[in-house]
């Protein structure tokens, strides 16, 4: 009897994979590695310390530019989400009709168009703004992250939407259960794993961001993003990589907590 088919079976598989992770993780170890080096060059290994993670606590601007990104961060990513969620209950609830496709293209955009041409539109278009109403606080920031973000809460929303039974809010129909109390019984329940991951990966994509908000912002409000940035044009020191680190730890916690949490749901 024949063997079924396995792309882990075929000849250079487990090779390919292996240089493929290696050339993803293996500059992340060497940025966290020489988090830790005692010296001042990223090259050169002069020894374990803690200097560069007390250098990044005690800077002022380190602080008050991470303060700002998770701000941001968490601003758009919840509005992202809550926006996500209502684009993928009304384009999934629904008969098909003329024009589903066109919304779904529409509502996906932003991934297909180049970052660079969201940015230079959103700064043209919030100039306009700033100039009639004199405002330029982080407003333009968190609209700006929030618009960019929706597609990425999107699209894991609306594949828990498509993969549920549909089962359970029939029967709730069926038993003279108005839409809202359908939703927040038995669909928003099912759907809370699908709007954690979209709440997960909009934060992460806010959190990273550079372009638009190299094009967006106002002076004096640096996200850590471009404040690294900044810094690698003057001077490269380890405290980037302390920096990155802690972040990286971040990330990774958010991704771990997503993980019980959605384990303990199923």
């Amino acid at each position: 009897m024949a063997r079924p088919f396995s792309i882990r079976h075929q000849t250079g598989f487990t090779a390919i994979a292996v240089i493929c992770f290696a050339a993803l993780y293996a500059p992340i170890a060497i940025l966290v590695i020489y988090a830790f080096n005692a010296g001042t060059s990223i090259a050169d290994w002069e020894g374990f310390s803690l200097r560069w993670f007390v250098a990044a606590w005690n800077n002022s601007q380190v602080i008050e530019v991470s303060i700002r990104s998770l701000q941001i961060a968490a601003a758009a990513a919840v509005m992202a989400t809550i926006v996500a969620t209502m684009a993928a209950l009304a384009t999934t609830r629904t008969a098909p009709y003329p024009g589903l496709t066109l919304k779904y293209a529409f509502i996906n955009q932003p991934l297909m168009v180049p970052e660079i041409v969201t940015a230079v539109a959103l700064l043209i278009f919030f100039s306009r703004i700033k100039v009639a109403t004199g405002y330029s606080g982080l407003g333009y920031l968190i609209a700006a992250h929030t618009a960019f973000c929706i597609p990425f809460a999107y699209l894991p929303i609306r594949a828990r939407l498509e993969s549920m039974d549909l089962t359970l809010e029939r029967a709730a129909a069926d038993l003279y259960a108005t839409p809202w109390q359908t939703f927040r019984r038995i669909t928003l329940p099912l759907l809370w794993p699908g709007i954690l991951a979209g709440l997960m990966l909009t934060f992460v994509i806010s959190l990273d961001d550079v372009v638009i908000t190299n094009f967006v912002k106002s002076g004096g409000q640096d996200t850590l993003p471009t404040y690294m940035l900044g810094q690698l044009r003057r001077a490269i020191t380890p405290e980037m990589n302390a920096i990155s680190t802690v972040f990286l730890l971040i990330s990774v916690g958010i991704v771990t907590l997503f993980f019980f949490i959605s384990r303990k749901r199923n």
